[in-house]
């Protein structure tokens, strides 16, 4: 049966962590779904301007955890922040990490774990200046390429996108969850 991951983002997003991961996770023969707060399109942050416009396929009020293999959460200042104030999305985040799907997230993109509640005891990295709200919500911060704690796995920032998705693709094809 084929794997399915959604994306959950927002205006914001950077990039290149929902571009690059996107782009393995479908070259690997995995379905890519993005859900946002609402219908039609998000604006990508380009690291110092926006960037490309991504289609959203279904709003979060739609997604239904048991279609999928697995969660992406890509990072960017904007995108996480503008989610964590969105109950829906969090609750989201919070029911894929108790279902044992395959949960990743990259460089902000963390927040959204931190939000929900499921990072308590957790081995996970991030961007730096999220690091400290890891620790105080119970994380282990470790500073390197990708983390990987049960069925969460985080990184640091665009240059680990490689790891990250190598990483989201051995995960989501080794599933129990399909």
């Amino acid at each position: 049966m084929a794997r399915k991951v959604l994306i959950i983002a927002t205006d914001g997003f950077e990039q290149s962590e929902l571009i690059e991961p996107r782009r393995a996770l479908e070259d690997a023969g995995i379905e890519t779904v993005v859900a946002s707060p609402e219908k039609g399109e998000i604006k990508a942050w380009d690291k110092t301007d926006w960037g490309k416009k991504v289609k959203v396929d279904i709003t979060l009020d739609e997604v239904n955890v048991s279609d999928y293999d697995g969660l992406v959460l890509p990072g960017g200042q904007i995108n996480p922040d503008k989610l964590r104030i969105e109950e829906k999305a969090v609750s989201l985040v919070g029911e894929f990490v108790r279902s044992g799907r395959t949960v990743a997230a990259i460089c902000h993109g963390p927040w959204l774990l931190v939000e929900a509640d499921v990072v308590r005891g957790k081995t996970l990295t991030s961007w730096p200046s999220v690091r400290t709200d890891l620790r105080n919500a119970g994380a282990n911060v470790v500073d390197q390429e990708v983390a990987i704690d049960g069925n969460i796995i985080t990184s640091r920032n665009p240059d680990d996108i490689p790891a990250f998705s190598k990483a989201v693709i051995e995960a989501v094809n080794s599933s129990v969850n399909a």
